[in-house]
């Protein structure tokens, strides 16, 4: 298992390749970020966006949380750290893309559909309750239909794409864009057990993502 240690000795490794490799784009970076694309996906530790897309080091501005849940827009008091990286992605970086990405065994979308946080211990805060009500409406559709079984599971959460786009769409600085042509917002869910990209299709439905062409 990685320990602090073991991050340690990546940096070194870090250091005499990647930083050494990819010089010239670390000395544009110093200067700035422009990347085109934002991913909302979640905290979990086998999803990391920038694996799955193959990505460098300042193509993607990543936000990454319970369930890749975006709450919708609101004012007043309170701490909103996904709406704020929301509104700097799109009002000063200009991404032309925001996409939503959940994946398959998601804890998440598991504590929002078994509601097991519900009654945390006195002391540890109910955070992840409270998050994850998020799902309340889309956990009442999936039960409805599909039970609390392994079908359910799975549409929970497909569910937690469709509901954070649909939360995106509550915010003005971002439905004014999409209206102008200037935003796209898109949903992907990514199958732990095989490795496959599903992409959200305007009905809403995923599908997986056309393969690679080979080489001729």
């Amino acid at each position: 298992m990685t320990d602090f240690n073991d991050l340690v000795d990546g940096y070194q490794r870090f250091r005499s390749s990647d930083w050494r490799r990819q010089r010239d784009r670390w000395a544009k970076l110093k200067e700035g970020q422009s990347p085109k694309v934002m991913v909302i996906a979640c905290s979990d530790s086998r999803v990391d966006p920038a694996q799955i897309f193959d990505t460098l080091p300042g193509e993607i501005f990543v936000v990454r949380n319970v369930a890749n849940l975006v709450p919708p827009f609101e004012t007043g008091g309170g701490h909103h750290g996904v709406s704020a990286a929301l509104e700097f992605a799109v009002t000063q970086l200009e991404v032309t893309d925001v996409v939503v990405m959940g994946h398959g065994a998601c804890g998440g979308c598991k504590a929002a559909l078994t509601q097991g946080f519900a009654h945390a211990p006195q002391g540890e805060g109910g955070f992840v309750s409270d998050w994850v009500s998020l799902l309340d409406g889309a956990r009442e559709k999936v039960i409805a239909k599909h039970g609390d079984g392994p079908d359910a599971m799975r549409e929970m959460e497909l569910e937690s794409v469709r509901t954070s786009i649909a939360n995106l769409r509550t915010f003005p600085f971002v439905t004014s864009r999409e209206d102008a042509g200037k935003l796209t917002l898109r949903g992907a869910y990514f199958a732990i057990a095989d490795g496959v990209l599903h992409l959200m299709g305007e009905n809403g439905e995923f599908k997986p993502a056309a393969p690679a062409l080979a080489a001729a």
